[in-house]
């Protein structure tokens, strides 16, 4: 699809030059960022382009890590315009911005994803998990002391005598950032003590909270989810860590763990009961907009297919309740930048 779009959005364009402040050709919409967001994007994209034609966009999906890292490296034709993400802009990066002169960052929550876990539907007993198991089996050094668990029934005497082999995304994977926050850190808070440390150490918290063993237990599947979903369904006993809707896209090939005793579905992950639920981004150069034709019409389009009964619904993305869509709607809108001190 991302190839197919790209031709599109070049037969669109022709030969087009690009000075000043821009996207990419000076002419089309450049988007980067989380592999996650990127099939909502993209579908946005080419409803975008049917709707306006001789506007047109490119998206392309890097991870949330890497699409910040270029999203915020300089205002001009060779950046991007918008980046996706799985997680919210981190105080860091958008210092970063700040120093490369982008001024103008303007956030616009685009709709609810849970952070899904996954198993083959050939698995012959279907696992259930908490956070503190998670964390148990795949932290380097789980509440201080050293992994030395080799299956799930090491980690929790009533879970079977499995293998721990886990399937997610790298480091530059906003999924990762997710992984670790929403997963790791609340099954590392379930002890007190890590709890106390959060406040007493913070670096010290972070790193016996969200890293991660790198004795071959968790293996990093790239940015491709699709391929994650295929290896996961082909290695029975096997687990895989990605965004819900490629979970909702394949279950006759995989299924969801619960956690907690709770399923990922839309309704879970809707509620924010589900663990894993978290909101997605896209995030918008401002100082780009008056020089690149679309991006408000782009923008107006993503925010017609958030609703309910949307078309990003039935690709996967769970609609955010009505009062968040309102502020986004406002932020898609207006236009109005992030300001210093809003984020963490």
């Amino acid at each position: 699809m991302g190839v197919a779009l790209t031709a599109l959005a070049l037969a669109g364009c022709g030969e087009q030059g690009g000075s000043g402040s821009g996207a990419q050709s000076g002419q089309q919409i450049h988007i980067v960022g989380s592999s996650t967001v990127y099939p909502f994007t993209t579908a946005v994209a080419e409803q975008f382009q049917r709707n306006n034609p001789g506007m047109s966009a490119i998206v392309e999906s890097t991870g949330t890590g890497a699409g910040m890292k270029q999203f915020c490296a300089g205002v001009g034709d060779s950046f991007p315009d918008m980046t996706n993400a799985s997680r919210r802009m981190k105080a860091s990066e958008f210092e970063d911005c700040t120093k490369n002169g982008v001024k103008q960052v303007v956030e616009v929550p685009v709709g609810i994803d849970g952070l899904a876990l996954i198993e083959s539907t050939e698995d012959a007993e279907k696992l259930s998990l908490t956070v503190k198991d998670i964390y148990a089996a795949l932290a380097a050094n789980p509440f201080g002391k050293p992994n030395t668990a080799k299956t799930w029934k090491d980690v929790n005497p009533a879970l079977p005598a499995v293998a721990i082999r886990v399937m997610g995304p790298p480091p530059t994977s906003g999924t990762r950032d997710s992984f670790a926050e929403l997963i790791l850190e609340k099954g590392c808070d379930s002890d007190p003590a890590m709890k106390a440390l959060k406040d007493s150490d913070s670096d010290k918290h972070k790193d016996i909270c969200t890293k991660i063993r790198e004795d071959g237990t968790y293996i990093e599947a790239g940015e491709n989810d699709n391929l994650l979903v295929q290896k996961v369904a082909q290695s029975p006993g096997t687990i895989g860590v990605l965004g819900y809707s490629f979970l909702e896209e394949n279950t006759d090939k995989v299924r969801g763990i619960p956690l907690a005793g709770i399923e990922p579905n839309a309704e879970t992950i809707s509620s924010l009961e589900y663990p894993g639920a978290r909101m997605l981004y896209l995030y918008v150069k401002g100082d780009h907009v008056a020089a690149v034709p679309g991006m408000k019409e782009f923008l107006a389009e993503y925010a017609k297919a958030w609703s309910a009964g949307g078309y990003l619904e039935r690709r996967g993305l769970i609609p955010a309740p009505a009062d968040a869509q309102a502020k986004a709607t406002q932020a898609a809108t207006a236009l109005t930048p992030l300001a210093a001190g809003e984020l963490k």
